[in-house]
């Protein structure tokens, strides 16, 4: 009797619990038209570059500018393979910083962290969280537009 009502509670209390963390949202059901014309798309470039020391990778708009950050990125390393890959995207969202991930990377003198965040401050946060009280030796930021 006593093992009965204590799983009846836990299962009871389980219920609540999951109910008072999960936000209950309600979807938008409104429709947009948009007329998209050649003015309104733009050609973006995802670039990667694997060398003997890591792999780079990042986003640019323009073919020159993505070839020459895998110069930058691969300089004095021995490059094992290199990609660009191009996609179109509306413009209005290709400069917007609402849609974008922002990848960190920070390298400390006692070790190495990185992360991806919604925001550029939020980033520049964490790299101050994980490199506090230790001289940050390299860190970087890059923003990606999400997919």
């Amino acid at each position: 009797m006593r093992k009965s009502i204590l799983i009846i509670g836990t299962v009871v209390l389980s219920i609540i619990n999951v109910n008072a963390t999960n936000e209950k949202t309600t979807l938008s059901t409104s429709i947009e038209v948009v007329e998209i014309t050649k003015n309104h798309i733009a050609q973006v470039f995802d670039w990667e570059v694997k060398t003997n020391k890591g792999t780079y990778a990042g986003t640019s708009l323009s073919l020159e500018s993505a070839k020459r950050m895998i110069t930058l990125s691969s300089s004095g390393e021995i490059v094992k393979d290199k990609k660009i890959t191009s996609y179109l995207m509306l413009k209005s969202e290709a400069n917007s910083n609402a849609k974008r991930n922002y990848f960190w990377e920070v390298k400390t003198a006692s070790g190495m962290a990185k992360g991806y965040s919604s925001s550029e401050a939020y980033a520049h946060k964490m790299i101050e969280l994980v490199a506090s009280g230790d001289a940050i030796a390299e860190k970087m930021i890059i923003s990606q537009p999400q997919q």
